[in-house]
């Protein structure tokens, strides 16, 4: 069965589910919870833009949140932590080609600092806590992952999550993985600004559209609406 048709069915499981219980959206479930700032987060000195690999369940609502940020230039979905022979939806999907669904974010540092997107990644844009899963979707190519691409990048991601797992403003472990990107590869056409496009898709009404409600909600000085 291919990754296309398992994803139809979870979202006709959780149109289903929607109808009879409270979805639980992002990490901050059913309230929008503001965290603390990173402790430890880059200094605004270069004049470059920047970029950022994050990953957290499927990558539709990952790009969707950062392209409502300011200082945030493009959100990009694609593949990152496995190999470029493997950077298909289809391959990645079957969870054997060490993928996860990622997004490539280019941003504007002068405007907003890596440890300000990292805030943002794990307040509003998914559950840090779930293994290899967020929502509906399964599999290891749907974990929880910080692709650094420098040793900044390394020290500041470690550092926050180390503060929140230390601040307990979680109920579970963060399972976030902390790695080196060794590739990003961007993923077919149809599921750029997927979000965007098909608003009224359940699986977007049901699972990503809620995610960036709480970012206008939780970062208002720092939403850019559409």
């Amino acid at each position: 069965m291919s990754t296309r048709i398992v994803r139809g069915l979870f979202v006709v499981a959780c149109v289903i589910a929607a109808a009879t219980v409270t979805l639980r959206f992002a990490s901050a479930g059913d309230r929008a919870v503001m965290l603390p700032d990173p402790e430890i987060d880059a200094h605004v000195t270069a004049t470059a833009d920047s970029t950022a690999v994050l990953a957290g369940g499927c990558f539709w609502g990952i790009q969707a949140v950062f392209q409502h940020v300011r200082g945030v230039k493009r959100a990009t979905s694609g593949y990152a932590g496995g190999a470029a022979s493997t950077a298909q939806y289809e391959l990645v999907g079957t969870g054997r080609t060490g993928h996860a669904e990622s997004v490539l974010i280019t941003y504007d540092p002068s405007q907003i600092s890596y440890g300000q997107l990292l805030k943002i990644f794990f307040s509003v844009a998914h559950d840090p806590t779930q293994l290899n899963r967020q929502g509906p979707d399964e599999g290891p190519q749907y974990r929880s992952a910080i692709f650094y691409n420098s040793e900044e990048q390394h020290r500041i991601a470690a550092a926050y999550v180390s503060q929140l797992q230390q601040a307990k403003v979680f109920p579970r472990k963060i399972v976030t993985e902390v790695t080196a990107l060794k590739g990003f590869y961007e993923a077919e056409g149809y599921h750029q600004d997927y979000a965007t496009r098909h608003p009224n898709d359940p699986y977007i009404v049901i699972n990503d559209a809620p995610k960036v409600a709480h970012l206008k909600q939780v970062f208002p000085s720092i939403y850019v609406g559409k």
